[in-house]
């Protein structure tokens, strides 16, 4: 089973949030392929490096580091050649499916699903789901 990680699942891991907490370590169990590509791995380099987003993280920052390193490690490249714009209402989402299309994944993981349900185009092979309908997939 391939799947796009979304960020807000990577960062709630390290927040502590159970579902999340889940997703990845089925990532890192291998029972389950993330997939990354340039922009997702930008954006998680981006948000990661926000210090005020972690000031009540469980996690100190060398343990983030390590955690990041060791999701990026389980996560197939994958090269996306073809945008499909316009398509999210937040264009700074429209990556998540472009990977997803790309790498032939079956799910998005993401808490944003009202945002990537709302999408202009249809993939239906490639499905938004929150982390705890994603763990009953699994």
């Amino acid at each position: 089973m391939r799947i796009v990680v979304d960020t807000n699942i990577i960062v709630a891991a390290c927040l502590g949030t159970g579902a999340a907490n889940a997703v990845v370590a089925a990532c890192l169990e291998q029972r389950c392929t993330p997939v990354i590509g340039n922009a997702l791995f930008n954006e998680v380099e981006d948000v990661f490096a926000r210090v005020s987003l972690f000031e009540s993280c469980r996690l100190n920052p060398r343990e983030r580091d390590e955690l990041i390193d060791a999701f990026l490690s389980c996560c197939e490249w994958v090269r996306v050649y073809y945008l499909w714009r316009p398509n999210l209402a937040d264009e700074a989402d429209n990556h998540l499916v472009e990977l997803g299309v790309a790498a032939g994944a079956d799910f998005i993981v993401s808490r944003d699903l009202r945002n990537l349900r709302a999408s202009q185009l249809h993939f239906p092979q490639l499905r938004a789901v929150s982390p705890e309908q994603f763990l009953k997939e699994l």
